[in-house]
């Protein structure tokens, strides 16, 4: 239910301020004083301290002087004034003012009338406070597990970044840098897992790897016995292939030293 008007509930009979009932039926700001006597202070039918009660204000005068006069009208009078405007604001506010009486009738049927039943309202509101507390401490605790796992991800998330927007094809020493172990380890190990054999010299794929750009061959120079010069060449990795690496390494529990929870040896295929 939204709010119309302010209801003060702080008393045993909850009313409203006439100014703001005033406003609220869009009379003319000027003939306030008049319908305050027509309808409230001169009306035969309106008695004070039951229907109303006079109470000063100085919200419209923040920097002091004569305080203004209002009146504090109860619901059901103020009903009375809804029906007297004649207006849709005042069947408006007049139905407010209907769910509102319905509202505090039903908390004040609610409330304790007994010991122990107040007893028994403040355990209940006990109970919903520590669980209400109890919640808040696993909700932090999940904020602060998913910031550590993020703060976690965040770098391994960079580095394949980089890698997939890296243009340039990397050897397999540079590879083998990330988990810790040598280019010659490293070519052990991919031969072991039935990735890569040795012809010539160089390292090609299996045929269920080819043709699937994980690597290229690169034409190097090298000086012959004779001193002439030749070249051989030389298998380098593409970035589609290191991620294709690594996740094929991860599944055989190899993972590059960044994700290492502690310093480990690599004994995978190491021995052979």
């Amino acid at each position: 239910m939204n709010e119309l008007i302010p209801v003060n509930s702080e008393k045993e009979i909850p009313t409203v301020s006439a100014r703001d009932l005033y406003e609220f039926l869009g009379h003319d700001p000027g003939n306030y004083s008049r319908w305050t006597q027509q309808n409230i202070t001169n009306n035969p039918y309106a008695t004070e301290n039951a229907d109303y009660s006079v109470f000063f204000s100085q919200e419209e005068n923040p920097l002091g002087g004569r305080p203004t006069t209002d009146y504090a009208l109860t619901l059901e009078f103020s009903k009375k004034l809804c029906m007297i405007s004649k207006s849709k604001k005042g069947e408006e506010i007049r139905d407010y003012f209907i769910e509102v009486e319905k509202e505090y009738a039903k908390q004040k049927h609610d409330l304790p009338t007994d010991y122990l039943s107040a007893l028994k309202a403040l355990v209940a509101a006990e109970e919903s406070k520590i669980q209400l507390s109890a919640e808040n401490k696993q909700l932090k605790e999940e904020k602060e597990i998913q910031g550590r796992k993020i703060a976690e991800i965040t770098p391994l998330a960079e580095y394949a970044s980089n890698i997939l927007k890296s243009p340039s094809g990397v050897n397999i020493n540079a590879i083998a840098k990330d988990y810790g172990m040598s280019g010659t380890a490293m070519n052990k190990l991919l031969h072991g897992l039935g990735i890569q054999y040795c012809q010539d010299g160089q390292w090609l794929l299996y045929a269920k790897h080819q043709d699937k750009g994980y690597t290229r061959s690169q034409t190097i120079p090298i000086k012959l016995s004779d001193g002439r010069t030749g070249s051989r060449l030389h298998t380098q990795w593409t970035q589609e292939g290191r991620l294709y690496l690594y996740e094929t390494l991860k599944a055989h529990g190899v993972l590059p030293v960044m994700e290492r929870a502690a310093p480990r040896q690599i004994s995978f295929m190491e021995a052979n």
